[in-house]
Order: C-alpha cells, then sequence, then structure tokens
C-alpha cells in the first residue's frame, strides 16, 4: 500500500518537520527570555533587575505555551519516540519541570513583598532555574544526537547518570551560552542608560563564550560521533545548511560592534533556527538511535502514528499556525520600545 504524500512528501516526514519547527520556535522565543534569566544575577542594582524583569515580562508565559505544542505535536505524532524518550530521561525532565514552576513562581512573587532578603532570595531562584532550563535543553539534545541503549522493544537499558556524559554536558553549556547571547541581545534592544551599557559588555562576554563552545561541541561532533555527517557527505548540497549558520554566527557580533542590535536579534534568531535544521539533517529518518543495535533505533517511520492521524493533525497545522503565529506577533507588536516601569511592572 502507497504512502500518503503531500507535494511529494510522506506525512511522517511532514509532521517531523512540524516537531522540528515548533521546538525551534519555542527555543528562539522561549530563549531570549531564559537567557535573560540567566543574566539576573549579573544585574546588581534593583532597578536594574526590575527592568530586565520587565522587559520579558509580557511574553515569557506565552513563549512557553510553544513548549506544549512540541511536546503534544511529538506525543501525537510520534508515540513511541515520545514513550521512550520521556521515560528514559525522567528525571532530567520532571528537573525540567520543576525549574519551569519554580522559574514561574520567582517572576510572580520575587515584587510581592518589599523585604530585601525576600527579593534576593526569588532572584536567586529566577536566575539558577533560568540558566538550568537552558542547560538541561542542551543536555537532552545531547543525548538524542549521540543516540541511547535501546533493545528490541524500544525501551531504555540503562541509568539515568549515563545521561551526564561528556557530549551532553559541553551540549547544555553551548545551549546555555547561546541563549545568554540571545537574552543580552534582546535585554539591549528593551533597556538604555546603564543597564544598556552593561548589556553590551556582557554581550562581548557571551558571543566569545558560544563561539568556543560551539566550536568544541562541533568538533567532539566530527571526531566521536561521525554517523551524524553521514548525510553531508552523501549529499554535499547539504553543506549549505552549515555555512549558512557560521554566517550567521559571524554577523551577530559584527552588527552588535555597530550596534544594529535588532538585525542582531535577527540573525541570533536565525542562528538558532539554523542550528535546528542542522540537527534534523543529521537525525533524519532517526529519531533516536540505539547504540545497542541500529536496528533497534527509533525512525520517523516506524514511530509515527497512522497516516489518516497523520493527515487530520497536518489539517489543523496549517489552519492553526498562520493563527498562533498572527498571535505572537500582535503581543509583540504591543509591548514593542523600550520598557518603561510604573505602579504595575514587576
Amino acid at each position: 500500500m502507497a504512502m500518503a504524500t503531500f507535494l511529494g512528501i510522506d506525512y511522517p516526514t511532514l509532521w517531523f518537520l512540524v516537531v522540528g519547527g515548533v521546538l525551534s520556535g519555542y527555543a528562539i522565543l522561549d530563549g531570549f527570555d531564559l537567557g535573560a534569566g540567566a543574566w539576573h544575577l549579573f544585574l546588581k542594582k534593583e532597578q536594574s533587575r526590575r527592568i530586565a524583569l520587565n522587559a520579558i515580562g509580557p511574553v515569557w508565559d506565552g513563549n512557553e505555551v510553544w513548549l506544549v505544542i512540541g511536546g503534544g505535536a511529538l506525543f501525537a505524532g510520534f508515540p513511541i519516540m515520545y514513550a521512550t524518550l520521556f521515560s528514559a530521561m525522567y528525571i532530567p525532565f520532571m528537573l525540567f519541570l520543576a525549574f519551569l514552576i519554580l522559574r514561574a513562581v520567582s517572576i510572580e512573587f520575587r515584587s510581592k513583598e518589599p523585604m530585601l532578603w525576600w527579593r534576593q532570595m526569588w532572584d536567586v531562584l529566577y536566575s539558577v532555574s533560568s540558566g538550568l532550563l537552558a542547560f538541561l535543553l542542551g543536555v537532552v539534545l545531547g543525548n538524542v544526537l549521540q543516540g541511547m541503549p535501546l533493545d528490541q522493544d524500544y525501551e531504555f537499558v540503562g541509568n539515568w547518570l549515563m545521561f551526564l556524559n561528556p557530549y551532553a554536558l559541553l551540549t547544555g553549556a553551548t545551549s546555555l551560552a547561546l541563549f545568554m547571547m540571545h537574552g543580552a541581545i534582546y535585554l539591549i534592544m528593551k533597556t538604555e542608560g546603564r543597564l544598556y551599557v552593561k548589556m553590551t559588555i556582557l554581550l562581548k562576554r557571551a558571543i566569545i563564550a558560544f563561539v568556543v563552545l560551539f566550536s568544541l561541541v562541533s568538533l567532539y561532533t566530527l571526531i566521536y560521533i561521525p554517523h551524524l555527517s553521514d548525510d553531508f557527505k552523501a549529499h554535499p548540497a547539504l553543506f549549505i545548511v552549515p555555512v549558512l549558520a557560521f554566517l550567521a554566527i559571524a554577523n551577530i557580533p559584527r552588527l552588535a560592534s555597530k550596534r544594529k542590535y535588532k538585525f542582531a536579534f535577527f540573525f541570533s534568531s536565525l542562528t538558532v533556527s539554523l542550528l535546528f535544521m542542522l540537527v534534523a539533517i543529521e537525525l533524519y529518518p532517526v529519531l533516536l538511535l540505539s547504540t545497542l543495535d541500529p536496528a533497534n533505533s527509533i525512525t520517523v517511520h516506524n514511530s509515527a502514528s497512522s497516516e489518516k492521524s497523520l493527515g487530520i493533525m497536518l489539517l489543523f497545522a496549517a489552519i492553526g499556525t498562520p493563527l498562533v503565529l498572527s498571535y505572537t506577533f500582535f503581543v509583540y507588536k504591543t509591548f514593542w520600545g523600550k520598557v518603561m516601569l510604573d505602579e504595575t511592572s514587576y
């Protein structure tokens, strides 16, 4: 029986692109407010911290909606992958959920009381949880890229300490540096005065850290995880993606030095998107490689829902995506400009 296609692309592959697109959108949007939160303890003055909080105040919870959509899309389209990944990485994901809750509570509770100790406590929890969320996202990605020990029933055979391997930790540090760079650019666009100047200095440090860590993780990937470059060797035209990613990264410090921060933010967002494209190319058609036996790997096709289900969901995605994008654009357009504190501010 022939597989249903749309424009020559089969439904499981289309849904793979949908999930990747949603997760990329989440990384771009929530990435900058996680990065902004990770910088929070570097800001010493109370007013600076309030301004930084209010820079993300109107948008942070909306950004996290993309994570919910991404998780739902993965569950709906690739239930086997969802079940294996979330059961195998139960502890990392529970920690991630706990930090998400703690971060939200910190944002809302911080300014409820005037005591210094109260605000300092929530500041620490907010900044630490933001940084660890960015780090854990990278740890999960690093483990997905290098694969996990899966048996013939697609069940994880191992323990959670295996996830704290050098490659995953390095990917987590790179993810944190990327989001902190992304967040620093956003805060620069939303602030002025002393905080603006301070963030320009911190941005330079973030760019250096990201470039160094990204170079290390790329070198590690080429040397120790060679299967991720197989598709590039088979299809040299795909090298356009890493070349574009390199150019996007190179443009960030160039534009920042000219104080063209809106364009720098665009290229920072483009960098995130292109890195997700790299991940998609490196993985496809495998979603989760079995390090025990490649035959046990979870792929786009052996883990997908039925074609009828995918077809219906693709229709809903085609209708819902423009609505979500329109709402996101409206929110950012409404709260565009520099942050001004008033009695309703955090």
